[in-house]
C-alpha cells in the first residue's frame, strides 16, 4: 500500500495502530484518505498475526473533525456528497466488522463524522481534555455515516436523540456517564493506555477475543441492519431537500437558519 501523509498503518504485532496524520487540517478524513482507510481495513482483515487495532489522530488537540465541512461540502455536487458518506458508511461498516478488538483513542476534540468513526470501533477512551458534537442538526442534516444507529446502541436511546437532535458539546465527564467511552485519562496518555490495553488483548488468546465479538455482533446484528438500510435511504432524501440547502447557505454566510421541514 503506498503511503498517505494524511493516514498512516503502523504495525506492532499483535497490535496495529491507524492513525490520522493532518493535524494542519484538524485531522480531518477526505475522500483519499477515506480510500485510504478502506485498504488498510481490508489489510488488516486478512492479518492472522493482528489482534488489536487502535485508531487515533494526531497530536493532543484533534482525533478528528470528521469528513466535511461547509467550505469543503459547498465545493461537492449533492452526488459527490452521497457517494462520500456512501463510502464511508461502508467503511466504517467494515471496521466494525473486523474480527480484531478496535480501539478509539480519542486524544482531543471528536466532531461530525469522526464520532461514527469512533463508535464502529470497539471500545472507546478519551482524554480528560476531550470533547464531542454532532453539529449536523444545525446544518439542516442528521449524520450519515452511523451514527444514528450505532449512537444508542452505545449511550441509550434518549441520550443519542438528545446529542443528535440538540447539537450541543459535551465534556470527557459527560463522554463517560452516558457511556460513549468507557475510560478517562489525562492529557498526552491516552494513546499509550490504548496501546496498553491492545498490548493486554492481544496477548490473550486470540479465539477467545474474536469469538466473543462475533458473539456480541450477532447478537445485535438483525435490527442494526435494518436501521443501517434505513439511513442510507432517508439520507438520500435529505440531500435534495431545501433544509439541506438552507443549513449550507446559513453556514457559510454565518447567519441562523430558518429551516421550513421541507
Amino acid at each position: 500500500m503506498p503511503p498517505t501523509p494524511d493516514i498512516r498503518l503502523e504495525f506492532t504485532p499483535p497490535v496495529a495502530l491507524i492513525r490520522i496524520d493532518c493535524p494542519d487540517a484538524l485531522n480531518r478524513l477526505n475522500p483519499t484518505s477515506l480510500v485510504y482507510l478502506g485498504e488498510m481495513v481490508e489489510t488488516l482483515r486478512k492479518r492472522d498475526d493482528i489482534h488489536a487495532v487502535v485508531v487515533t489522530g494526531t497530536g493532543d488537540d484533534w482525533f478528528s473533525a470528521g469528513l466535511m465541512n461547509a467550505e469543503i461540502r459547498a465545493g461537492m455536487t449533492k452526488h459527490e456528497v452521497l457517494d462520500y458518506v456512501v463510502d464511508a458508511n461502508h467503511i466504517f461498516d467494515a471496521l466494525e466488522a473486523l474480527p480484531q478488538i478496535t480501539i478509539a483513542a480519542i486524544n482531543g476534540k471528536i466532531m461530525a463524522g469522526a464520532s461514527e468513526l469512533a463508535l464502529a470501533c470497539d471500545i472507546r477512551i478519551a482524554g480528560a481534555h476531550s470533547t464531542l458534537m454532532l453539529p449536523e442538526a444545525r446544518w439542516g442534516g442528521f449524520p450519515g455515516a452511523g451514527g444514528p444507529h450505532r449512537l444508542p446502541m452505545a449511550v441509550g436511546h434518549a441520550h443519542a436523540l438528545e446529542l443528535i437532535a440538540t447539537g450541543k458539546e459535551i465534556d470527557a465527564p459527560e463522554m463517560e456517564r452516558i457511556g460513549f467511552v468507557q475510560h478517562i485519562h489525562p492529557k498526552g496518555t491516552v494513546l499509550t493506555a490504548a496501546m496498553d490495553t491492545a498490548q493486554t488483548i492481544g496477548a490473550n488468546g486470540p479465539l477467545a477475543t474474536r469469538g466473543a465479538k462475533t458473539i456480541a455482533r450477532a447478537r445485535r446484528e438483525p435490527g442494526f441492519r435494518a436501521a443501517r438500510e434505513l439511513s442510507d435511504t432517508l439520507r438520500h432524501a435529505l440531500e435534495w431537500s431545501q433544509d439541506v440547502d438552507e443549513g449550507l447557505a446559513a453556514a457559510q454566510e454565518g447567519r441562523p437558519p430558518k429551516f421550513t421541514g421541507k
